[in-house]
């Protein structure tokens, strides 16, 4: 898939990323603190699906969810960082047009499956504390299989049509992005073509993508909310809110983030704000989603005591 000839009859082969600092002597720094990142996002996330492979306890459709989440969240910033990373050993940030539309591809992929499972996760609280008598029925294994099969198709679908939409564009220069990965809006700004369609495509792919899951997400909590506050016990009640804050973190995160990087194209300039935000996104995000998920949690406390200390659960 090669880019087609801009208006000067040039083609674009290949980016430029800026990264995160253009001054050579903060390299090192930047190199140092998310190769840290990296291996605690990716030790923390594999740990939790160890705990949640090895314990009993937690071979539930909530965890079942959690787990393929972990997954996910290791590819996602596997996606973006380790190619930073050696963009910054070597020195070199030039990335080839289909590299950049494969990195591209992949992003969007594991960020939309991300997005369905959220909202299968938040289906799953509101079945089991509105609807607990049919709740072993309604996430049954074939369900929850059948959840994250969509999942994957409806994210596969969303970044192929992105990606595809995108190589259609022109490229003729300049070829610099003020990033540290490849991504649309920051493609949208270099083409020397219209992107009216491509922004419009955006936006109702979006909508589809992330409003109709959030639309899901917010009723079937506004459900569970509602039926917690019919508990009349005060431990029952924090007990099934505690089992929902963690998850209601994650979805505030992670579509705060997403609506500021997406639904403003063609608003403002991109500047070194889409970098921090991009951050979130791919670094901190996945990052803290393992210990926002366990902090409240004794269950997976314990399974990831036992995964490090080698103990095998009694039950």
């Amino acid at each position: 898939m090669l880019p087609k000839s801009g208006a000067n009859g040039t083609d674009i082969t290949e980016f430029i990323l800026l990264g995160l600092a253009e001054t050579p002597e903060l390299w090192p720094v930047v190199f140092v603190l998310f190769l840290f990142a990296y291996l605690v996002t990716v030790g923390g996330n594999l740990s939790v699906l160890a705990a949640i492979l090895v314990e009993p306890k937690l071979h539930n459709p909530m965890y079942f969810f959690l787990g393929n989440l972990s997954v996910l969240d290791v590819g996602c910033i596997t996606v973006t960082v380790p190619s930073m990373l050696g963009h910054l050993l070597s020195h070199k940030h030039r990335v080839p047009y289909r590299a950049c539309l494969t990195q591209l591809f992949f992003f969007h992929l594991l960020v939309g499956v991300d997005c369905f499972l959220l909202t299968a996760m938040a289906y799953d609280r509101f079945l089991a504390i509105c609807r607990p008598l049919t709740y072993s029925t309604c996430m049954s294994p074939m369900v929850q299989r059948m959840l994250v099969v969509v999942s994957w198709a409806c994210a596969f679908t969303n970044a192929l049509t992105h990606t595809v939409a995108i190589s259609t564009l022109n490229f003729c220069g300049p070829n610099v992005i003020n990033h540290f990965y490849c991504d649309l809006p920051q493609l949208f700004q270099l083409s020397c073509s219209s992107t009216q369609l491509n922004e419009l495509l955006l936006f109702a792919v979006g909508f589809i993508m992330a409003g109709t899951p959030m639309a899901l997400t917010v009723t079937s909590y506004a459900h569970v909310a509602a039926a917690v506050l019919r508990i009349h016990s005060v431990e029952g009640r924090k007990k099934a809110f505690s089992t929902c804050g963690s998850h209601l973190t994650v979805v505030a995160v992670f579509y705060g983030s997403g609506i500021f990087n997406y639904m403003r194209l063609g608003s403002t300039k991109l500047s070194d704000k889409d970098k921090a935000v991009g951050i979130f996104n791919t670094v901190i995000s996945p990052m803290l989603n393992p210990i926002i998920y366990s902090l409240r949690n004794p269950d997976v406390q314990g399974a990831l005591w036992r995964v490090l200390t080698g103990r095998r659960s009694l039950a």
